[in-house]
């Protein structure tokens, strides 16, 4: 199980979750370079290099388990790399795909205030997987709070009706970052999808 985070890159963000899973599951978290306070890295100037570099991380067929721009790395993987990907778990992610005609709130000036070092490629470029995601027919599980501006309920419907394989799970009272509000909610739901 490879865990991918969101924008602030550090890979202990999925720790809360990942320490409530089976202690017989292999887990590794992911860090991002350039993300939130983690060290740059020249070779990563985009998604598709950070794609690129995530997928040598994984060494075996495995679960990838991502939230926010961790899901985009995730659906780039399983694009690009599908060998190397089991199933999925996206939480609260754009998934690659227009989020804001889905009222989803602009993260990206409050990100820049808090991370001012982090690499502009990460608020600056939009990926868009929309007319590739229907080939991601790996098992999907979306996990979604139902009380989220930056990634709304209405971005995990559309997932759930473009992606073949998937099934949207809406967590009551859920924001974006549900891994760290609700980290026994999430981690039940995550073990159910992947025994």
């Amino acid at each position: 199980m490879v865990f991918l985070p969101g924008a602030a890159g550090s890979p202990d963000f999925w720790r809360p979750v990942a320490d409530r899973l089976p202690a017989a599951w292999d887990t590794e978290l992911v860090g991002w370079p350039g993300a939130g306070e983690q060290p740059h890295n020249p070779r990563v100037n985009s998604f598709e290099d950070l794609v690129d570099q995530t997928q040598t991380a994984i060494r075996v067929r495995s679960d990838l388990i991502a939230q926010s721009m961790g899901g985009v790395v995730a659906i780039g993987i399983a694009l690009r790399y599908p060998q190397k990907v089991r199933r999925l778990v996206l939480v609260a992610t754009s998934g690659g795909i227009d989020v804001q005609s889905l009222g989803a709130g602009d993260w990206r000036t409050e990100y820049r205030a808090e991370f001012p070092n982090a690499a502009t490629w990460i608020t600056e470029q939009e990926v868009d997987y929309t007319p590739q995601l229907a080939r991601v027919t790996k098992s999907t599980l979306l996990l979604w709070g139902d009380q989220d501006p930056i990634s709304p309920l209405a971005v995990g419907r559309r997932l759930d009706a473009i992606l073949p394989n998937s099934r949207l799970i809406v967590l009551g009272g859920g924001s974006h970052a549900d891994e760290q509000k609700q980290p026994g909610a999430v981690a039940q739901a995550i073990i159910r999808h992947l025994s």
